[in-house]
């Protein structure tokens, strides 16, 4: 089953909410941490998270978070730590409180607190899950070992797409057509693999080909436990690493894909059908629900039809090898021990470098948030978010929009007949904070506490028949892509909006006891940085409609290239972990965002606090502490593993990159710490796009 994403540009380093790491006081006990009753309380700007030994205008990173990153080391469960982790940490205690709660069986339960209860305890039912062994997936295994032609296989993938947790040959969902915004049709693209990206396939050096190795036992292993002997596991393995390696090698880079119009390829369904003619796509579609399919996107052609080809020519046992693996590698993190182990040890540790497990309840606590994440929102909201904090923040947004209104009517490169666009699309962008205005209704979706694997699929099942069921019916511009107790945010090119969930709108992102200058640093940032997505690489090739139309004209759109190059040039310098540096063609929308995002704030700071006598505070002149603030929220440790995989996979830069290549192109900051020429936090030349 694939899992729908939507086109969104999201803020964090990490893109899902409530995956991150321990706080330090978990780290401290893990295995005897506590729910906790009421949230926590961090200052948005917080002195001891600083090293005053570092000189502002070499390091301004370093300077912000030396301190930080010297107390907070990495905790054994993950792979990375930071600011952000923490707040996810703190909103999941929160939220592992609610649960236990909601778990205990009662009369006066409310039907959210049923769903989100009973799902949590069936996850916590560990004897149960290792008791059921594989039991929940074997009749599906069965019948994939028993596939005799070619054709029942054609038709399995059908059959596994709509009722399965796997990923098998390509992805298949709804989405906003690109031309039309306002319509949803079918969309094919790339997939199918099991490791994270393509490049993870075609790359030569000696820890790419290790790594390789290290799937390819890790395909024997799973297989070993469904009960292969070694030397069919081994065959097994080695025929789904060639089909994977064939099916990767025909997608598109992470680079390519940046550019909507690379993945935008209008077909009716008898294109398709001759483009891919080992898949009947009427049948395909039919299976899932989605009839009348007259029209789709296919996102990679070359993909499409080199998949086709590799059904059509591998061997049958080898098709069935890969389909038993996809299948049971996306089971194993909801079956028994040896299977989630197993699981974590490639996906987690050798992947990422992560050498432990997290603790059980936070495990199911994000499983909840995952798959109940409306209703869980509900529970959380009604708790952590104010009436207060709500018109505050929108306020901030509005503040920034109208600097946004400002650069663009005084931008000197730009002609009038584009500015009229920019500000036609700017005008039209709708700012969502909080929550939704309507609650997604999970009452058809049936969730026991006593079988965790049946409702981790009746969810997945649940989410596919709502995504496929949008066909033919209008564009939901209320719904939202992330969870309300998501650490995150994020701008969607088709919606045209801003999404700012509750979850990151508490200390120490936004710290309501404190004075404007951090909070507008932070938050204020985070909402620029978001703002300017429209406006970025891939945003602006949408319009205010969300189509995807060229409303620039040639000299406009080259001087906007001529000046995200400047930033991708500075970028493109930095070394991200040995000898890789940042890929800024694959970064450099995030990065503009981050720019861009960091001066609208500045500038609505300045109008909120116009005509006041602001005070030094902590030592700190107002303008030095609108900058720590904005500093402090990008404080990180990683390890070396996941550097790598987010250095190839991750279209945001790593913190220190996105504050020091930040501060060093704004003048503003220079002044406030009085930077001079030649030092490192100075950048000549000076980037500015927005």
């Amino acid at each position: 089953m694939n899992r729908i994403k939507i086109a969104a540009y999201a803020f964090g380093i990490v893109a899902v909410a409530l995956s991150a790491t321990l706080s330090v006081r978990a780290q401290k006990a893990a295995a005897t941490a506590q729910p906790l009753t009421a949230m926590p309380y961090s200052p948005s700007l917080d002195v001891t998270s600083m090293d005053k030994t570092v000189d502002p205008c070499v390091d301004f990173y370093k300077y912000s978070c030396g301190g930080w990153q010297k107390n907070n080391p990495i905790p054994a469960d993950q792979a990375t730590w930071d600011v952000y982790a923490k707040l996810a940490n703190d909103n999941q205690q929160f939220l592992w409180g609610i649960l236990e709660q909601d778990a205990k069986p009662s009369p006066t339960r409310t039907a959210v607190q049923q769903k989100v209860g009973d799902y949590f305890a069936s996850c916590m039912a560990t004897d149960a899950i290792d008791k059921a062994g594989d039991d929940p997936v074997r009749i599906t295994i069965a019948r994939l070992q028993g596939l005799r032609s070619r054709e029942e296989v054609y038709a399995q993938v059908a059959q596994l797409h709509r009722s399965s947790l796997g990923t098998f040959f390509f992805n298949a969902r709804t989405e906003q057509d690109a031309a039309d915004a306002a319509t949803i049709i079918v969309g094919i693209g790339g997939g199918g693999l099991g490791l994270p990206d393509r490049d993870y396939y075609t790359k030569t050096d000696a820890k790419s080909v290790k790594l390789r190795q290290q799937y390819v036992e890790y395909i024997k292993q799973v297989l070993a436990l469904l009960g292969e002997n070694p030397e069919q596991a081994t065959d097994d393995a080695q025929a789904t690493l060639r089909i994977e390696t064939s099916l990767a090698e025909s997608q598109l880079t992470n680079v390519q894909r940046r550019d909507p119009h690379n993945i935008y390829h209008k077909m009716t369904l008898e294109q398709l059908q001759a483009l891919a003619p080992a898949i009947d796509w009427k049948a395909y579609f039919n299976m899932q629900g989605a009839r009348n399919v007259e029209s789709l996107n296919v996102s990679q052609p070359a993909f499409v039809k080199a998949m086709s080809q590799e059904l059509t020519t591998e061997p049958l046992p080898a098709l069935k090898a890969y389909l038993i693996f996809h299948e049971i590698t996306a089971a194993a993190p909801y079956l028994a021990k040896p299977y989630a182990d197993a699981n974590f040890a490639f996906y987690s540790t050798t992947l990422r470098g992560v050498p432990a497990m997290p603790p059980r309840w936070k495990t199911c606590t994000r499983a909840v948030d995952r798959n109940l994440g409306e209703a869980l929102g509900q529970e959380f909201v009604a708790r952590t978010f104010t009436a207060d904090m709500k018109a505050k923040t929108q306020l901030m947004t509005t503040q920034i929009e109208q600097a946004m209104q400002t650069e663009i009517e005084g931008l000197t490169w730009m002609s009038p007949a584009t500015k009229q666009e920019a500000l036609r699309k700017l005008h039209a962008i709708r700012n969502k904070i909080g929550y939704p205005e309507t609650w997604r209704d999970y009452s058809s979706l049936t969730v026991k506490p006593d079988d965790y694997y049946g409702n981790v699929l009746r969810a997945e099942q649940f989410e596919e028949y709502r995504q496929w069921h949008k066909l033919g019916k209008p564009v939901d511009k209320n719904e939202w892509g992330m969870t309300p107790p998501t650490v995150n945010a994020y701008f969607d090119p088709q919606m045209n909006d801003i999404n700012f969930p509750a979850g990151v709108l508490q200390p120490p992102l936004y710290d309501p006891k404190l004075d404007d200058a951090p909070n507008y640093g932070n938050t204020g940032a985070t909402i620029g940085h978001e703002l300017t997505h429209a406006f970025d690489d891939e945003g602006r090739q949408f319009d205010a409609e969300g189509n995807l139309k060229d409303w620039w004209t040639p000299a406009d759109a080259k001087g906007f290239e001529d000046r995200i190059n400047c930033q991708r040039d500075q970028y493109a310098s930095y070394v991200v972990v040995d000898d890789i540096h940042i890929n800024s063609k694959l970064t450099s929308g995030e990065d503009v965002a981050d720019l861009g995002g960091t001066l609208l704030a500045y500038i609505a700071w300045k109008k909120q606090t116009e005509g006041m006598k602001l005070a030094n505070a902590d030592g700190f002149t107002p303008d030095q502490r609108f900058f720590v603030g904005m500093a402090q929220w990008a404080c990180e440790n990683a390890r070396p593993e996941e550097l790598r995989l987010h250095a190839a996979t991750d279209p945001h830069s790593p913190g220190f990159a996105r504050i020091n290549g930040i501060v060093s192109n704004m003048p503003q900051f220079q002044k406030a710490f009085g930077c001079k020429a030649g030092q490192p936090m100075v950048h000549t030349p000076s980037c500015k796009i927005w």
